[in-house]
């Protein structure tokens, strides 16, 4: 069997864990595509309704765009990106309403920054800035397809690709009216374009970043940023990263986890690519699909990319349970996400000398499913535009959720302790007022001899410094208990009984991002200094999650006839 014939059992992708079970040339492996992704949100006038449209203008393009029985493959190699209906929507100007939705985000977001500040909540510095475009961010193996999938989108060539490494920067590419680069300290420089927080993982990084502006593009209204290609250390074991904080500096010199998790959170599509070579054994790739990629299903999607290069069944078969089974061990679920294979197009040379006449026609009408399902892959990326509303919103979302329970864990635990220290200053307040008082009415009655007095006012002195000792360890055991991982999540527990009791699996899985900061928030700062939460602040916040932001996924929703417009 020629592996290009083998592409039309890709969208039907079903696998057990760890065993591959052939059915037929037709059908291979079926996987249920678990993601699912937002709505088109923005309206232009005379669009359609999104759903329906997407579905004219894949048919359309699969039948008209692209020629699937050409014995030739250098006709499709040759043709330009298929640009749909959808696409062009994208292209054009923010409606007027769209405008109004992000500068709304923008204007809540921002009000939430100073209590953020004063509590020391878990929202980073500026997060409520974004960057000047929306963008796609791609991150891999090395050699994995992402630098020509990156000039496939863009129609012209801009990143070099190849079998080994070739770049280890984070580019940057965006549309300009002409070609320029620049160097990470200027990008970062930017006060425009919306990366100056990547400051924060340090000069290295910095000079491993770069800015690519090109024109004649065909992404006019959205950026792409290439990612290092990811590879095994010497320190893995197992296909999981075992290095140690010390090791990491030594492997990159920067944290290169953490900076795939900041361009990830801001990201509006996330393409994760692998390759048949190296299908998901790539333990640092599945270390940062665990640890930089987890909790954002909704923007990301799996790429099994250069499926064409399969020559037998038997050998996509072994690449693709691979891959799952890979997946299996960092995604806690017993669906895996949909994993879109795929390939590019390659030029008539290459392919005469891989395949021969004979099976040129098989292999042609093979690609097909290979093809549209790169398609599909391609109108998500020109939907990054439109996402990034929905994106907004969302971030919006999870930005006041974080604050709020990072506020009412704060506050309870600070009344716990502030309890205990009020009721310490009232015993040795009690008990130095109680020797005071005797001591002063042996000496003004005259009737107890003045060294009697004299010992009663040194019992007193040593009765409340020896309180005051007694109350200060008992409030240090207080705070390592309250501060400590059990006391934290026994204020969780108490803060939020009801969620706990609904078996609320969002609320969970909030606080076990809280958690840490939460506590080193707490420590840096003493139970003592810990300000109050002002009640008019929490107040804000659930305004924000109970009518601001269902009245802006209504403005933003696709129209049907559910939804009720203000």
């Amino acid at each position: 069997f020629e592996a290009p014939a083998l592409a039309y059992s890709v969208r039907a992708n079903k696998m057990w864990r760890g065993a591959a079970f052939l059915h037929s040339r037709r059908c291979i492996y079926n996987h249920p595509r678990h993601v699912q992704y937002p709505r088109s949100v923005i309206r232009i006038a005379g669009t359609q309704n999104c759903k329906s449209h997407h579905r004219t203008s894949t048919v359309q393009r699969a039948s008209s765009t692209w020629n699937w029985s050409s014995d030739d493959p250098a006709k499709n190699a040759s043709k330009p990106l298929p640009v749909s209906d959808e696409t062009k929507q994208a292209k054009s100007q923010l409606s007027s309403e769209a405008k109004e939705i992000l500068n709304r985000c923008a204007d809540l977001h921002a009000s939430i920054m100073p209590t953020n500040e004063k509590l020391r909540g878990p929202l980073a510095k500026n997060s409520d800035q974004g960057t000047s475009l929306p963008f796609v961010f791609l991150v891999g193996n090395h050699s994995s397809g992402k630098s020509s999938f990156i000039n496939y989108i863009l129609g012209r060539k801009v990143q070099t690709a190849g079998v080994a490494p070739t770049d280890d920067t984070f580019t940057v590419i965006a549309p300009g009216p002409k070609d320029m680069d620049q160097d990470g300290p200027a990008l970062i420089g930017d006060p425009d374009m919306g990366f100056a927080n990547l400051r924060q993982f340090g000069p290295t990084l910095i000079h491993h970043t770069q800015l690519k502006v090109r024109t004649e593009v065909q992404n006019s209204d959205f950026m792409l940023v290439d990612s290092p290609g990811m590879i095994d250390s010497p320190g893995s074991h197992g296909g999981m990263m075992t290095l140690t904080n010390d090791d990491k500096s030594m492997d990159r010199g920067y944290d290169f986890q953490g900076v795939v998790r900041w361009f990830a959170d801001r990201a509006d599509v996330v393409l994760l690519f692998f390759d048949p070579d190296k299908p998901g054994t790539t333990g640092e790739t599945l270390s940062v699909l665990l640890h930089s990629l987890g909790g954002m299903d909704h923007k990301l999607l799996i790429v099994l990319n250069k499926a064409d290069q399969f020559r037998k069944i038997h050998d996509f078969a072994r690449a693709y349970g691979s891959l799952c089974w890979n997946l299996s061990k960092v995604i806690p679920r017993k669906d895996l996400p949909r994993i879109f294979t795929m390939c590019l197009p390659v030029d008539a040379a290459k392919n005469s000398k891989s395949a021969d006449t004979t099976s040129s026609t098989n292999n042609n009408s093979g690609l097909a499913d290979l093809y549209q399902t790169r398609d599909e892959v391609v109108a998500e990326v020109m939907k990054a535009p439109k996402r990034r509303i929905d994106n907004v919103i969302t971030s919006l979302g999870d930005s006041v959720h974080l604050l709020l329970m990072h506020a009412a864990i704060l506050e309870h635990t600070r009344k716990q302790y502030m309890s205990a220290v009020w009721k310490n200053r009232l015993q040795l307040c009690a008990v130095s007022t109680a020797g005071l008082t005797l001591t002063g009415l042996s000496i003004y009655s005259g009737m107890v001899p003045v060294q009697i007095s004299g010992c009663a006012a040194a019992l007193t002195v040593l009765s409340s410094g020896g309180v005051h000792w007694w109350n200060a360890n008992q409030l240090g055991e207080l705070e390592s208990d309250l501060l400590s991982s059990e006391g934290l999540s026994k204020a969780f527990q108490l803060t939020h009984a009801r969620e706990i009791s609904e078996a609320d699996e969002f609320v969970a899985s909030v606080w076990q991002r809280i958690k840490e900061p939460l506590r080193m928030s707490l420590e840096s700062l003493g139970l003592e200094n810990v300000p109050a939460v002002d009640a008019s602040d929490v107040k804000d916040m659930r305004r924000i999650l109970e009518e601001e932001i269902p009245r802006l996924r209504r403005l933003a929703s696709a129209d049907h006839f559910g939804n009720v417009k203000e």
